[in-house]
């Protein structure tokens, strides 16, 4: 009986200890970043101004200066991993990303798979559509086409918002989407107002503006679940650049707005 006892203790004991070892197993992503001296950042190269490819082939935009800025502050090299919007998280899950900075928005599902830092830029989603077009409020949706990338903050709204004759078509990343409206496979798109500006400035031949305000979503940047000195060490980062006003420079000088009011 004593035996038994014993080892029913002992297994009792192992799995306490397991249970408490999790956190401190979960959260070791600031250490391991710190020796190796390098941090992988996933960032968009497909999404102006936020995160682009240069003609000389190097990423840059308001995301991709905001992960520079984190790895400088730590000390480590930046390590710029590419990402589209079906496979940041996935890829962040995964631990082939450190953190996401790719115009990630904060919605109550991917909170519960990762967290999110302090709010870092400004983002709008809205409808375009051609100057011709009147659309004066949701309901004049009904019965038109608009391309939406899978998944986004602005996919989700359209669902909550549109009439149900309105036709979503979806696509997997956003230059897909750009270029069906362009290509007027669609009548109207639902993206974020900066890179509509950059999509109308580059097709002045659609003559497409502004019709409708879908939500004002800031950008956060995605850190997984339980890496708490990460996720504190990042917004240590963001909130001085915040108060210097770095991050409203780097606003001003990709978005031509600086930052607005930005929520923790």
């Amino acid at each position: 009986m004593k035996f038994k006892f014993a080892t029913a203790l002992t297994g009792l004991l192992a799995g306490l200890a397991l249970l408490t070892s999790v956190p401190a197993q979960a959260d070791d992503s600031l250490t391991a970043i710190m020796a190796r001296k390098s941090i992988s950042l996933g960032i968009a190269t497909d999404f102006p101004p936020y995160g682009f490819m240069s003609p000389d082939f190097k990423p840059q935009g308001l995301d991709v200066a905001v992960a520079q800025l984190i790895a400088d502050k730590l000390g480590v090299k930046a390590e710029m991993t590419p990402v589209s919007t079906p496979n940041r998280i996935p890829y962040l899950q995964t631990k082939k990303i450190d953190l996401i900075v790719s115009s990630l928005g904060k919605n109550p599902e991917r909170a519960k798979v990762i967290d999110f830092s302090v709010a870092y830029a400004p983002f709008y989603q809205a409808v375009f559509g051609p100057k011709a077009l009147s659309i004066k409020s949701f309901q004049d949706l009904a019965g038109k086409s608009i391309a939406v990338t899978r998944g986004t903050i602005q996919d989700d709204v359209l669902q909550q918002v549109a009439p149900p004759t309105l036709k979503i078509q979806r696509f997997e990343d956003d230059n897909s989407t750009v270029a069906a409206f362009v290509s007027q496979q669609t009548q109207l798109l639902a993206t974020g107002a900066a890179v509509a500006g950059v999509a109308i400035q580059k097709n002045p031949q659609i003559q497409a503006e502004y019709k409708l305000l879908l939500k004002d979503s800031p950008n956060f940047i995605g850190v997984r679940k339980g890496e708490t000195a990460l996720l504190d060490k990042v917004n240590e980062i963001l909130r001085q650049a915040k108060a210097d006003g770095t991050l409203n420079t780097y606003a001003q000088r990709w978005l031509g707005r600086g930052l607005g009011e930005l929520p923790e």
